[in-house]
């Protein structure tokens, strides 16, 4: 009787989960006089113009160009950074190491709003205003902490002592950490990497202030679909169905590094 309620339970929370997801994808193949008009549970009159437009029409598609390239680039910064970062924190014992620990994740608590306008100002002056380097660097300030912190917890369950039979052995320690420390934290940087490129996706305040039309993401875009005929719901709706499948698409090939990493991690 339990596990029948349990069961219950589930496929409530899985129809709450799935009716938001369900309704997008409705509006994405509907027309905006249909959708304006009428309550319908499925398209009367099934289009794919939606998506026609976004996969037509340049200003759609670079954002979604645009948004993967910055996005690719801030993960795999942020995890080299956090990598040597992480490492010394669960191995080495210095001054102020528990406040400098602390400062790194207050940078990750902090509003956006906060770095928007000295980001702005600082790379307007050196140029890279509109590149996708600005945007990749300037969500490191988030990302890095977080790494940092997802990281240091699978470290610190690795044993000191690999590292001291590494060294007896005669690893170097670049030749230690690429071949036998990273190996036995995989599912760590699995972990990190996941949410370092799905917040970078879905951050939009410093993307959208950073940016202003080479390298403008599909967030931004997202949010500039008024016209004078009013708002183009079903595009819309399209970009949004199209913005959740990167991130579905990590969530599948991760999956299983995220599953180990909630098991054991810091997570």
């Amino acid at each position: 009787m339990r596990l029948r309620g349990n069961g219950l339970v589930m496929a409530l929370y899985l129809l709450f989960l799935l009716v938001p997801i369900y309704w997008l994808v409705n509006m994405s193949l509907k027309t905006n006089m249909e959708i304006t008009s009428t309550f319908t549970y499925f398209p009367a009159n099934l289009t794919f113009r939606n998506y026609e437009v976004i996969l037509t029409d340049p200003s759609w598609y670079m954002g979604y160009v645009n948004s993967i390239i910055y996005v690719v680039m801030n993960t795999v910064i942020s995890i080299l950074v956090a990598l040597p970062a992480a490492y010394a924190f669960s191995r080495y014992s210095f001054m102020g190491d528990k406040h400098l620990f602390f400062w790194l994740l207050t940078n990750r608590m902090s509003p956006p709003a906060v770095f928007a306008l000295p980001f702005f100002q600082f790379y307007s002056s050196v140029g890279l205003f509109d590149t996708h380097i600005a945007v990749a660097l300037a969500h490191c300030l988030f990302n890095v902490p977080l790494a940092v912190w997802i990281l240091e917890g699978f470290m610190r369950g690795v044993p000191k002592e690999i590292d001291e039979t590494a060294y007896i052995d005669g690893y170097s320690f670049p030749r230690f950490f690429l071949k036998i420390f990273m190996p036995l934290i995989a599912s760590g940087i699995g972990v990190a990497a996941f949410f370092c490129f799905m917040f970078s996706w879905v951050e939009l305040l410093l993307s959208r202030t950073l940016t202003s039309v080479n390298a403008k993401p599909i967030v931004a875009t997202m949010t500039r679909t008024v016209s004078a005929s009013g708002m183009d719901w079903g595009v819309l709706a399209a970009a949004g169905v199209l913005t959740i499948i990167p991130g579905a698409l990590v969530i599948w090939f991760v999956r299983n590094y995220i599953a180990k990493g909630f098991a054991l991690g810091r997570v």
